[in-house]
């Protein structure tokens, strides 16, 4: 997801850490024995809705710092602070990040028009890999496909990554209409045969060691159903996708956590239990299911979603009543090796595991990650994430952006930056000023509806070819593990 030179990545239960900047004083955390089994506050808390205020909107002019600083001439941004390549899923940040300098008047709706309109002539003008679908990895500066080391040469495609740009898309083109065709030429050279299959299920491309493709089945628990909906959006099926099983719960200060039951050890994929994943699910649906068009930030159409993430919010804030550490998992960027870590709730068997791509456990990583303390901030109205908030504030430049984190340990905030925390920190305060982010346009025909009229939109995706085999990343034979 995000990028950073040379690499791209993305435990004990009650494990405790001595945190000596992050403690909370012992009047504000009350104590394990405030925690009740079965209990979860978080389903009546509700949203901060309304106006920013002067503090809020000189954090987002702030968060829009770092993209005025990072869009290159041809239109994209880079996903790391002065590093000239980024991934779908970080230019799905900046676009979201526009659309909230828009709406929250940072920019002029002229210079929004002109960064929108490079944006997707850019779009427009990538390579795709093997003619399917836009590369993992692109040089922001010259619009090569790229490896992870930013090097020329194609790796290809992360079904998650697109399900996330299809998103911010889809917002794009109802908010803006004059948009609306430039948006869809670009969705219409897609090729959808192998990303998703005639079930539903969503699949990457990889490269074996002979550069022969692997398509595998792609995404765990929050992020599968959070990016099968991208592709919804456009009328392409995700059924299988976008079910939560098979799931199971883990007991976590108190809360059944929910986490994806697929065994690690046998799919090689880890089930990360993150914020980052629901957070974005309610700014941007609300919690909602995909085709609905109610504007009442009160109800949750998508009633499990909601569910899922109400748990995974509470045993964060479970966790800072009992041990008084400020709780805010996501995935993270590091300044430093290993650069990237998965800092989560519950992964691979374990609470609060801090672990990077390969599985290596790193718990000197553990910090409270800006973006999620702040989606935190605007979908649950709580003391606790007031406290958040107060310790967000602290660790922006206002001449780069927001830092990307605070460690846990106390050896202070992770000084990187880039366009995912801004571009979601961004969300979040546009989501307190409007509510759910998805706002549906007028009825009038694009040129996508145009393409398909008198048939489904996801017609042909399931007719431009045939299933992909369901295989472990890396095994090298078609079908040799089922999903």
């Amino acid at each position: 997801m995000t990028i950073l030179p040379a690499t791209i990545l993305r435990a004990a239960a009650g494990l405790v850490l001595a945190l000596p900047l992050l403690a909370a004083a012992a009047t504000d955390a009350p104590g394990a024995a405030d925690c009740k089994p079965g209990d979860l506050p978080a389903a009546r808390y509700g949203r901060r809705l309304g106006p920013l205020t002067e503090r809020e909107q000189a954090m987002a002019r702030t968060a829009w710092k770092y993209f005025e600083n990072n869009t290159q001439p041809t239109g994209l941004a880079n996903a790391v602070d002065n590093y000239p390549s980024t991934t779908m899923w970080d230019t799905a940040s900046y676009l979201g990040a526009l659309v909230a300098a828009r709406e929250l008047r940072l920019i002029t709706p002229q210079q929004a028009d002109e960064r929108l309109g490079k944006l997707l002539g850019a779009l427009q003008r990538l390579a795709f890999f093997r003619d399917e679908l836009p590369n993992k990895v692109y040089h922001t500066q010259t619009l090569e496909k790229v490896d992870y080391a930013n090097k020329p040469g194609e790796i290809g495609f992360s079904a998650l990554d697109l399900g996330r740009l299809l998103v911010w898309l889809k917002i794009a083109k109802e908010r803006y209409p004059q948009h609306a065709d430039a948006i869809d030429r670009f969705v219409l050279r897609w090729k959808w045969g192998h990303v998703v299959d005639r079930s539903g299920m969503m699949f990457g491309a990889v490269l074996d060691k002979d550069r022969n493709v692997q398509y595998v089945q792609e995404g765990r628990l929050g992020y599968e159903e959070y990016s099968a909906k991208g592709f919804q959006l456009w009328g392409i099926p995700t059924e299988l996708a976008a079910r939560p099983e098979p799931y199971a719960t883990v007991p976590i200060y108190c809360v059944e956590v929910p986490y994806d039951a697929r065994d690690p050890r046998k799919f090689f994929q880890h089930n990360y239990v993150v914020t980052e994943s629901y957070a974005l699910d309610g700014i941007e649906f609300n919690w909602d299911l995909a085709s609905d068009r109610d504007t009442d930030d009160r109800r949750h159409s998508h009633a499990w979603m909601a569910d899922f993430a109400n748990r995974v919010y509470q045993a964060q804030e479970n966790r800072w009543r009992a041990t008084g550490i400020l709780t805010a998992r996501s995935e993270h960027q590091l300044d430093a090796e290993p650069y990237f870590v998965y800092d989560t709730v519950f992964t691979d068997g374990y609470a609060w595991n801090t672990i990077t791509e390969p599985g290596q456990y790193v718990p000197q990583f553990a910090a409270v990650s800006l973006k999620a303390a702040l989606g935190m901030w605007v979908l649950w109205n709580s003391p606790y994430t007031d406290r958040l908030f107060e310790e967000v504030g602290k660790y922006a430049d206002p001449g780069r952006g927001f830092m990307e984190g605070i460690l846990e340990n106390g050896k202070g905030p992770i000084r990187a930056w880039t366009a995912n925390n801004n571009g979601i920190i961004l969300e979040s305060l546009l989501f307190k000023a409007q509510g759910k982010l998805l706002k549906w346009g007028d009825a009038s025909s694009s040129l996508w509806d145009r393409s398909f009229a008198g048939t489904p939109y996801g017609g042909q995706a399931r007719t431009a070819g045939t299933p992909p085999p369901c295989v472990r990343p890396g095994a090298g034979t078609p079908g040799a593990a089922p999903c």
